[in-house]
């Protein structure tokens, strides 16, 4: 990473490398710009309209891949990366390819060429000699038998395990083909046959299923999908797909689909990544996925968070458009183009609004009903069918339940208590306060009596005197008895929390043991669950080798 200090501003230096290994872009930013800027910027340059579909890509120190975060400064991302090399990707593959248009169509083509190159777009040697065929046209031209001699395919890189018998075919079909073919009939061709592949925008992640087989895991618009020896062995439909999250290494998929006989089911399926980072970077491109093929607009986008109870939690803030926003604004800047070509007398004509058997012919011209089912429906299409209680759907909210804790009727209850406490001891208060102004009435009195009736005697002021104090030392005792009372009913919240915190952890440390190490039967569908898998091998089994080791020594 390069920068330079011009007028008190730094300015920082990067590369960006297109989808051909030649092509390089030398982009500068402020330490205030955002990612945002830098693809609007590459995009620019490239005359790229639907930048939403595209992102950039780096590798940090750890050699760990990620996707630049279009809403976050970009120097706090890539601090560091030494020197700092960006790559310029198609992030978003479209479930129809033939709706982007110019350079974007261009680079979706390279992009496509570029997977079959690496291995990533998997198919048939078939399919691959049709996509070099293509890739033949595009570079040569139509085959031309003067030009076109002995192995003139062999220079071309065309997939990733090229032989001979690839190449042959390849010609063969090249020969075959119709001259004059325009190259953006070239492009839609070739990205139609790719588009109706399994491996069609998929980014292979390794992992391993519960057994310990290495596995794949690809994301596209259409779901998540399992691949194993290039075939596709799980497919997990977005409908289906109720929440995502990762735990430590592991990333867990939890399913709610509608059987045969309409009964919701629910399912948890967990795969193994390398690492922890590599498993945050799994959820983050799984989210991403979901919510741009799913959601209506980027506004119902809430705040993902990832991470279960034994690892840091994630959160991640989607940005940018979503695929319905793009076609919408498509859309009506395509029909507002057609109201301005529109004549007035024809628009006058046509101001009749369009009905069910009349509809409207600019829906057809950007393929909208090409789009997979997935796509084509309400936010998660299908969700009231497959996903009854999917937290992604935004046309059902859930209603909000207001719950009433215990503490809160406690409070209420003391309320009344406080208040007797409060009204009992300011009574006692005052009554006491009183005490010796009772006993000076009394005095005076006495001396009263002595000084008209003679008939009273010291004895019978002693003893008047002595019953004066009986009922002070009584009241004393009350206002002992009632203070006890009220310091009894005090609850204390430290008392009461930590002891029952401890008893909660006992009793899940030893239900947790006992699980892991029973051999019954009855236990076994819990303990292949991806958490307690997760807990077994990540924390319980270093941590028993580790006292066996500790308490070996010691005996």
């Amino acid at each position: 990473m390069f920068k330079s200090r011009s007028e008190g501003n730094v300015v920082y230096k990067c590369t960006v490398r297109l989808l051909e290994d030649l092509d390089v872009l030398e982009c500068e930013f402020q330490p205030h710009h955002k990612g945002s800027f830098l693809l609007d910027y590459i995009c620019e340059t490239l005359e790229i309209t639907e930048k939403d579909y595209f992102g950039l890509r780096f590798v940090d120190s750890a050699k760990q891949r990620h996707w630049l975060d279009l809403a976050k400064t970009i120097i706090k991302q890539v601090k560091d990366v030494e020197p700092l090399v960006l790559s310029f990707r198609v992030k978003f593959y479209p479930a129809d390819p033939c709706r982007l248009t110019g350079y974007g169509k261009v680079m979706l083509f390279q992009q496509l060429k570029r997977d079959l190159r690496h291995g990533r777009l998997y198919c048939s040697i078939g399919e691959a000699a049709a996509l070099g065929a293509l890739i033949v046209q595009d570079e040569f031209g139509d085959f031309d038998a003067e030009t076109h001699t002995g192995e003139y395919v062999s220079s071309l890189k065309i997939a990733l395990r090229q032989s001979e018998q690839l190449e042959k075919k390849a010609m063969e079909l090249h020969r075959k083909r119709e001259p004059g073919l325009e190259t953006v009939a070239v492009f839609d061709e070739f990205v139609g046959i790719a588009r109706s592949l399994e491996t069609y925008g998929i980014d292979p992640h390794p992992v391993k299923d519960h057994r310990g087989t290495q596995l794949y895991l690809g994301i596209n618009f259409s779901g998540i999908s399992t691949f194993a020896a290039g075939r596709r062995a799980q497919h997990f439909r977005w409908p289906e797909v109720h929440k995502i999250n990762f735990e430590g290494k592991m990333f867990i998929i939890h399913l709610a689909y509608t059987d045969d006989r309409r009964e919701v089911k629910k399912h948890t399926v967990g795969f193994k990544c390398p690492s922890g980072s590599a498993c945050r970077y799994v959820w983050r491109c799984a989210i991403e996925q979901m919510l741009f093929f799913t959601l209506p607009t980027s506004q119902h986008a809430s705040v993902m968070s990832g991470g279960g109870f034994f690892s840091w939690g994630t959160k991640f803030k989607y940005s940018g458009r979503t695929e319905r926003e793009i076609l919408s604004e498509s859309l009506n800047a395509l029909r507002q183009q057609k109201l301005n070509n529109t004549s007035p007398s024809k628009r006058k004509a046509q101001s009749v609004p369009a009905t069910p058997s009349s509809p409207q012919g600019d829906l057809a011209e950007i393929r909208y009903s090409s789009l997979p089912r997935s796509t084509m429906s309400e936010p998660l299409g299908g969700c009231h069918d497959h996903m009854a209680s999917s937290v992604y759907c935004t046309d059902n909210p859930l209603p909000t339940l207001e719950t009433v804790s215990e503490e809160a009727r406690k409070t209420n209850g003391d309320s009344n208590d406080h208040l007797s406490d409060y009204y009992f001891r300011d009574s006692f208060d005052h009554s006491s306060s009183e005490s010796g102004f009772t006993s000076n009435v009394i005095e005076n009195r006495l001396g009263s009596h002595l000084h008209h009736r003679q008939t009273y005697t010291s004895d019978n002021i002693s003893s008047l005197a002595m019953h004066s104090m009986a009922n002070n030392s009584a009241l004393i005792q009350q206002q002992n008895a009632s203070n006890s009372a009220k310091n009894a009913k005090k609850f204390s919240l430290i008392q009461a929390f930590v002891p029952s915190f401890f008893f909660v952890v006992a009793v899940l440390a030893v239900s947790a043991v006992y699980i892991l190490e029973s051999d019954s039967e009855v236990f076994s569908s819990m303990k292949n669950l991806p958490e307690m898998i997760c807990l077994r091998y990540q924390y319980y089994q270093p941590l028993k080798e580790f006292l066996a080791k500790k308490f070996g020594a010691i005996f």
